[in-house]
Formats: C-alpha cells, sequence, structure tokens
C-alpha cells in the first residue's frame, strides 16, 4: 500500500483521496472507493476530495440502467460507517457542472482550491483515483 503500514501497531497515516474523473466509463472512481474502504477498516486517517468530474460521482439520482452496470454511488453513503467523514468537494468544480451542495447525496464540505490545497500539505499520502 505505498508505504502505509498496517496491523495492531500500525501508524496512522493521513491518506487523502483525491477523486477527479466522472465515476463510471473507467474504473478509478469505483476501485478508488474500494480502496478508501478497506483503508478505513484499517483504522487510516482518510480524506476525500472531489474535484473537476469526479463531483459527479456523489450526485444525487443517478440512473446506471442505460450503460447497463450497477451504480455504486450511494456506497459514498456508507462511508459514515466506516469513519470516513471528511468529505471535501471543489467549488468551481460544482458550479461549473451547474450542481450545488444539495445535487449531492452526502454531506461535503464545499471549499475552493486554496484550502484544498493547504489540506493537501497537511497529508503523509495523497492517492489520486
Amino acid at each position: 500500500m505505498g508505504g502505509v503500514e498496517v496491523g495492531r501497531n500500525a501508524q496512522v497515516k493521513k491518506i487523502m483521496h483525491v477523486l477527479c474523473r466522472a465515476p463510471y466509463g473507467t474504473i478509478y472512481t469505483y476501485e478508488g472507493l474500494e480502496m478508501i474502504m478497506i483503508m478505513a477498516a484499517y483504522g487510516q486517517d482518510l480524506s476525500l476530495v472531489f474535484i473537476g468530474d469526479g463531483v459527479y460521482a456523489l450526485k444525487k439520482g443517478q440512473d446506471t440502467s442505460g450503460i447497463g452496470i450497477r451504480g455504486f454511488s450511494r456506497t459514498f453513503m456508507a462511508l459514515v460507517d466506516y469513519d470516513v467523514e471528511k468529505l471535501y468537494v471543489d467549488k468551481y468544480s460544482l458550479e461549473e457542472r451547474g450542481l450545488s451542495k444539495d445535487d449531492l447525496i452526502v454531506e461535503v464540505a464545499v471549499m475552493n482550491s486554496d484550502k484544498i490545497g493547504k489540506l493537501m500539505k497537511e497529508q503523509d499520502v495523497i492517492i489520486h483515483h
């Protein structure tokens, strides 16, 4: 896991996952979500940032029946059960796509890119999906 220790005596790392791709059409967002849940099970200090088309992963009312795959956006709602509560969305990315905080399926903090950049500097590891 890229230098992240797991196990009983492991050091907790501050790990930020940056989701920047649309949720469907590639495996990046889905596999990123799986990785996040696994890391959360090992008690890591996780945060998620949604930038660019990554904001679509949180959009309410997704219907994937037309593309013939099962949707997974509601899985983001389960993250709170894994103590993953630090969810951030880039304000510009949200606005650029005509979305607001009310259009998202989970509670997030909407931040400008400067604040997101400061959060990134506080992390031990940043993983892009």
